[in-house]
């Protein structure tokens, strides 16, 4: 029996399409149904690589007889969040107001008239447990208050709805300068782990945005106080990561958390969007410091990228699951007799010491997750194991993949691998990154119009939401300052004033997560708050500044310093969650750098090379070749001097002397 989700686009609505629940897309339709049986709807939000999605699905919507209370008491609605993020959003928030946690599965109660929230939580077991009911008790107990209790229920949801329109963080009259930038870090500091890195404790996750904040901070005042501190929890928290198991030590690529504080067990499930920010984190680590253990973690994950999420196409798609024939991590782990009959016995027990495996094992049923905590002192024996290892891996149960491919993590992924190819001077990089980003173009974009998703190459139907803007946006101007195609700047530009538009009132004094024209929700969000992505804001941000230095255009500085004021509350109240708005306005608050190089006929492009390796702090990159017309202002009006490669370190159009000395370029750039 199959019911409506079997045609879909999603991949993960499509696991559900023969569940014995009757479920249906988010759509009008649905809704009308359950007003006219006079029914509360039950909403369930995932997503296809979620680990407890699918032991959800296993436990209770592929029972006969809970799929029966769902379809006799409820409309049910399945939501895939990668695919409306403005949907989950929406009722994430309610969840998170209501119980003071979140997750997925996600699963919400709604009135069907007003789409209200009167009950929520995560997942339900089948079974009472951990202190949690049942899920047919949640079932029963939704359904009784509904008859019951209804007028009380509908006072109660009318008021969530009406907390949640006012639940916005207070903006600022501008964005945060030196004070609130460096009063940020001490807060960082706080939460700091110094003996396994990151933050908090368990479950941990990487923290990209946050790191490329600080990176930001300390190239731009490398003598400061807190700029010491700012570099131990950088390096502390890369090695860290790259050291342990929720590092891919066979194929490399992150999975999306470790479970405990050590970075020891992961939740297995490997993200796009985790990946893109880690690489441009490690490349910017790279740029730093110099150490090879950020070199080769940036170079080995875009390398996973590219091998194991790029579709046919030359987009990236969404994830890889964390389950491979039903169990979780089961694809990743090894006990140590496992080890010795692929190695051998010598080279099993070598491999056993090196990476952390134990007869009683680190993960379930003995099993222990591959750590890497030290470097092998003989490098040729590692890498023959590896190479064994990771072919003894292929004939596995490979974890599936959501080849659904997203707007937005497409535009992260395309910043990532095109600064990466151009700082490790990798062709393979940004070959990548300019297929995928002429797929985005040629299929999410109508005019100067996104939409969010696409399978197949078919574009989906749901509206690109501002994330997808601002991340496409800042992809494309990344692409035109690593290639100098500009088109690729038309096309970000293009974006940009099309987020402008639609999103936010002219002038810029609120950013929405939704278009103007895109549907009406119970509240229009306008989050500025990051969390496993940049939000919508702080990514539009980091693109209008990046925008406003190659261009010079007014109208896009305006709307960064709009955009960005938000973050002087959030800079010391709560600075793990805006760790992209606060590093875009590290970038503003560096002017940001702007190189110009113009190359003159047979350049050997070192300028180019030295600005890629010293352009930190958020700062932009144009190159223009000599006799050809000026593609942005920032080129204008600039000459090879004495037919040399020439550079311009700028801030604000104003500029140090002109130079064609690598070292005297590097000079300038450290200052």
């Amino acid at each position: 029996m199959t019911n409506r989700l079997q045609f879909s686009q999603s991949p993960y609505l499509l696991q559900h399409a023969d569940n014995p629940v009757d479920w249906r897309e988010w759509d009008d339709d649905a809704f009308d149904e359950a007003v006219r049986r006079d029914v509360p709807v039950l909403l369930s939000v995932g997503y296809a690589a979620c680990h407890w999605c699918h032991v959800m699905a296993h436990e209770s919507f592929e029972d006969e007889a809970t799929a029966r209370l769902m379809n006799e008491n409820f409309v049910c609605i399945k939501v895939d969040r990668e695919e409306r993020p403005d949907v989950d959003a929406v009722y994430m928030n309610a969840l998170q107001l209501m119980t003071r946690q979140g997750g997925w599965p996600m699963t919400v109660f709604l009135t069907p008239t007003t789409r209200a929230p009167y009950y929520a939580g995560t997942y339900y077991p089948a079974t009472p447990r951990y202190g949690s009911p049942s899920f047919r008790q949640v079932l029963a107990a939704c359904k009784e208050a509904w008859d019951d209790r209804r007028d009380q229920l509908e006072d109660s949801a009318v008021r969530i709805v009406e907390h949640l329109a006012a639940s916005a963080p207070e903006a600022g009259e501008a964005p945060p300068g030196n004070a609130l930038l460096s009063g940020a870090i001490p807060r960082l500091a706080a939460d700091f782990d110094a003996v396994n890195g990151g933050f908090g404790g368990a479950p941990k996750f990487p923290p990209p945005m946050t790191l490329i904040q600080l990176m930001r901070h300390v190239a731009r005042l490398p003598d400061a106080e807190e700029s010491a501190e700012a570099r131990t929890i950088v390096s502390s928290t890369c090695r860290s990561m790259a050291r342990g198991g929720i590092y891919d030590q066979l194929a490399g690529g992150f999975c999306r958390y470790s479970t405990d504080a050590t970075w020891t067990v992961p939740h297995f499930e490997k993200m796009l969007y985790d990946n893109a920010l880690l690489l441009r984190a490690y490349t910017e680590w790279w740029l730093a410091d110099r150490d090879s253990l950020a070199e080769r973690i940036a170079r080995e994950t875009a390398h996973w990228m590219i091998a194991e999420l790029r579709t046919d196409d030359g987009a990236f798609a969404s994830s890889l699951d964390a389950d491979s024939d039903g169990v979780e991590g089961a694809y990743y782990v090894w006990t140590a007799a496992e080890l010795a009959d692929v190695l051998g016995a010598a080279d099993g027990a070598w491999a056993a010491d090196l990476l952390g495996v134990t007869e009683t094992g680190t993960f379930e049923g003995g099993a222990s997750v591959l750590q890497l905590r030290a470097d092998p002192e003989d490098d040729a024996r590692w890498a023959r194991v590896r190479a064994t290892l990771g072919e003894s891996r292929h004939g596995r149960t490979r974890p599936g993949r959501d080849d659904k491919i997203v707007a937005a993590w497409n535009g992260l992924a395309i910043s990532a691998l095109a600064r990466a190819g151009k700082v490790f001077d990798d062709p393979d990089f940004l070959s990548a990154a300019e297929g995928a980003a002429e797929f985005v173009r040629r299929v999410h974009m109508s005019g100067d119009r996104l939409v969010r998703t696409s399978r197949l190459g078919t574009a989906g139907t749901s509206a690109g939401v501002l994330e997808d803007y601002g991340a496409m946006a800042g992809a494309f101007l990344d692409l035109y300052q690593a290639t100098g195609d500009g088109t690729r700047l038309r096309d970000g530009e293009m974006l940009l004033d099309a987020a402008l538009t639609h999103f936010a009132p002219d002038p810029p004094t609120e950013f929405f997560d939704t278009a103007d024209d895109a549907e009406q929700l119970i509240v229009r969000g306008a989050d500025p708050t990051d969390n496993a992505t940049p939000s919508g804001r702080s990514a539009l941000a980091e693109a209008l500044v990046a925008s406003a230095a190659l261009t010079g255009s007014e109208r896009h500085r305006t709307a960064a310093h709009s955009a960005l004021a938000v973050y002087a509350s959030l800079a010391l109240g709560y600075p793990r969650f805006a760790g992209w708005g606060l590093a875009a306005a590290e970038a503003l608050a560096d002017g940001p750098r702007q190189i110009a190089i113009v190359e003159a006929a047979g350049s050997d492009h070192r300028l180019q090379i030295e600005a890629w390796n010293n352009a930190t702090a958020g700062g932009v990159v144009a190159v223009r070749q000599a006799g050809a017309p000026p593609s942005v202002p920032l080129v204008e009006n600039r000459t090879a001097r004495d037919g040399l490669d020439t550079a311009y370190v700028c801030r604000g159009f104003v500029c140090d002397l002109p130079t064609s000395d690598p070292a005297e370029l590097r000079r300038q750039l450290a200052q």
